[in-house]
């Protein structure tokens, strides 16, 4: 109990001798960020390995200290994963791509509607105090010292979607460093310049299929300031990584002679680890629990929309930013912990109550960004890479519920399905879109919650640069792309304040519309925050599911109509595009009216066939097209559509 206590109290800042026994984690102010921490914590010091689903928000010290004693005297866990992660033989070795990696990847090929020839993540942020004869050396020191702890940042992704690390010797396999020299510039060069760097990095994103996954740029500027700038890709980096990057980086950066604990593992030896996965009964019993719920799952928002997603072709994400004060999030987490919620569902909850309003009704399907990091060894918190998954969420929000009342259920739904967190959200949207029988995304609206990342990996990320000076990290640009997305919210610290972003592809929306949304969510948190929302109801709309749609919405897009006489190939061409199929599905294809997905293909195949397609009949196909009208004889068609014959 003592160790236990201990670990409580330095997740949570209590006196370990002034924690109760019988009170539970998220009232003492935990979350669920930090229960993934803790959890790690007490494999690595007792050597006791718990499951995600043994580690609630709601548990109590006693209740954990009786769970460790069991699991200690060999007791199994109930979704115990017989699968150790162990480094390769061939660290250079290839490794196949996660299911959001997959996502990412189709989307960089123009697969999907609401795609980008980079997925990626682009931020910058001020320095104070820079020593511009000595900051850049530091910088390129410190990448190539990081490259060689986490090789994840000399990673490359194939063509027909699969990655490797490049040895560090290898020729552009660590990521170099650009450096503008504007100290001597004027206000208006400087503006300039500025302007064109965020431009480029925002619009043209590092991509591992062609370089590194990541860049790094550095400006600087007169009276010793500078900008640290940073593109990663989400390929390769997810939002756990992007913080454990940025910490060590800085570390390296501070000290030309900082040595980080080796890591044990790396991102390739954990993936690798996961082709055991489907073989486990839990694996098995979560694909039942998810697969005979899918039929009754609702529809994304109905969310009017201004152009149809397969016309619109984004170049980056547009953003809404709220930004509250230290006393506000304080004020705001200390309201959570009294109503027995984790601010991260508070703002799930009032993200849900915006959306019903907008779209008019309140049964809805959103997609949630997770961390997903299985408890599979100790250094899997430390280790970089694109580990992250959706899970899909769906929201039914009673309309005489109090705000309090909304905000516990949807944190009970949150946590049922986040507990079947082994069978992913890109995983299951496929599952369901193939029911549908829908080739439109089926979560294009998103809610990603970082709040508490801070606390799950030791403490606020360092200052001190070095070199670099001093991080400012509240004066900071960003962007993002992401394909398949529609509109986001991103829930994030930055040092003792909270930010709330809405990031959209604004084509896609009526400006006002967004604006009084967003105004809406605004609203809505600072009444958590001063204790005035929570027994308020929220006033919802009285239909539980969307009408029949009045222009065009959100969930509810036409698809197209594909039809195609059935029977055996009908020419040479068919056959080709039938025997593809054949030797990437391992199935017969005899059937001209057979479905690439149908038969059990899912996007990356996809990709890969239209790569073995251009091989076998000189013509390459989009990979839209082909997701457009994956049967044998629409692939055949668009085929012919690009040699100009239109038979």
């Amino acid at each position: 109990m003592k160790e236990l206590a201990e670990i409580w109290s330095e997740l949570l800042g209590l006196p370990p001798d002034e924690i109760p026994h019988d009170v539970g984690f998220l009232r003492l102010g935990g979350d669920s960020v930090l229960a993934v921490r803790m959890s790690a914590l007490v494999r690595k010091r007792l050597g006791v390995a718990l499951a995600l689903s043994d580690v609630r928000v709601e548990t109590t010290l006693g209740e954990l200290a009786e769970l460790v004693k069991r699991r200690a005297s060999g007791e199994p866990a109930a979704r115990a994963l017989p699968i150790t992660v162990t480094p390769r033989p061939d660290s250079h070795a290839e490794f196949p791509l996660l299911p959001l990696q997959q996502g990412y990847f189709v989307g960089q090929q123009d697969g999907w509607e609401l795609s980008y020839d980079s997925a990626h993540y682009y931020l910058d942020y001020a320095l104070i105090g820079v020593d511009g004869d000595e900051a850049a050396d530091a910088l390129a020191d410190a990448i190539e010292r990081l490259a060689a702890h986490q090789p994840t940042l000399r990673a490359r992704v194939t063509s027909d979607g699969r990655q490797h690390v490049l040895p560090a010797d290898a020729p552009a396999a660590v990521p170099q460093i650009r450096v503008y020299d504007l100290r001597e510039a004027d206000a208006e060069e400087i503006a300039a310049v500025l302007r064109d760097v965020r431009q480029e990095m925002s619009t043209s994103g590092p991509d591992p299929t062609r370089g590194p996954g990541l860049d790094v740029r550095l400006t600087l500027l007169p009276g010793d300031e500078g900008r640290l700038h940073l593109g990663l890709s989400l390929l390769t980096f997810d939002g756990w990584s992007s913080s454990v990057l940025s910490r060590d980086l800085l570390t390296f950066v501070a000290d030309w002679n900082a040595a980080l604990p080796p890591l044990e593992i790396h991102f390739g030896d954990y993936v690798t680890s996961l082709a055991d996965l489907p073989a486990t009964e839990a694996w098995q019993a979560d694909r039942d629990w998810w697969w005979s719920r899918l039929d009754t799952l609702p529809a994304p928002p109905a969310l009017p929309l201004a152009a149809d997603p397969q016309e619109v072709r984004p170049v980056t994400m547009g953003n809404r930013e709220h930004r509250w004060s230290a006393e506000s999030w304080a004020a705001l987490r200390q309201q959570c912990t009294r109503r027995g919620v984790t601010p991260s569902t508070a703002m799930l909850t009032a993200f849900g109550v915006v959306l019903a309003r907008w779209a008019g009704h309140r049964r809805m399907l959103l997609n949630s960004l997770q961390l997903n990091r299985l408890p599979l060894h100790p250094d899997v918190q430390r280790v970089v890479g694109a580990f992250a998954a959706t899970m899909l969420l769906p929201l039914d929000l009673d309309p005489k519920a109090t705000f309090a009342e909304l905000a516990t259920a949807v944190q009970a739904t949150s946590g049922e399905h986040a507990a079947h967190n082994l069978i992913t959200g890109v995983e299951i949207g496929r599952e369901l879109a193939r029911r549908r029988g829908s080739w439109r995304p089926v979560g294009p609206v998103v809610f990603q919650s970082v709040l508490g990342v801070d606390a799950a990996m030791g403490g606020r990320p360092p200052e001190d640069a070095g070199p670099l000076g001093r991080v400012i990290a509240a004066d900071y640009f960003h962007q993002l792309r992401t394909p398949q997305v529609a509109i986001e919210v991103r829930c994030f610290e930055l040092g003792s304040a909270m930010v709330a972003v809405f990031s959209l592809v604004e084509e896609l929306f009526d400006p006002d519309r967004v604006a009084a949304a967003f105004a809406e969510f605004v609203a809505l948190v600072d009444g958590l925050a001063d204790g005035s929302g929570w027994d308020r109801v929220p006033g919802l709309p009285g239909a539980a599911d969307p009408g029949s749609a009045d222009g065009l919405r959100l969930g509810l897009l036409p698809e197209p109509a594909v039809r195609h006489r059935e029977g055996p190939p009908s020419d040479n061409l068919e056959q080709a595009v039938a025997d593809v199929f054949e030797e990437l599905l391992e199935v017969p294809v005899l059937d001209r009216g057979a479905d690439f997905f149908g038969l059990g293909g899912d996007s990356l195949l996809a990709v890969r066939a239209v790569v073995r397609l251009a091989k076998e009949v000189g013509m390459s196909v989009p990979v839209r097209e082909f997701l457009a009208d994956s049967t044998v004889a629409g692939v055949a068609l668009a085929v012919r559509s690009r040699l100009g014959d239109q038979r």
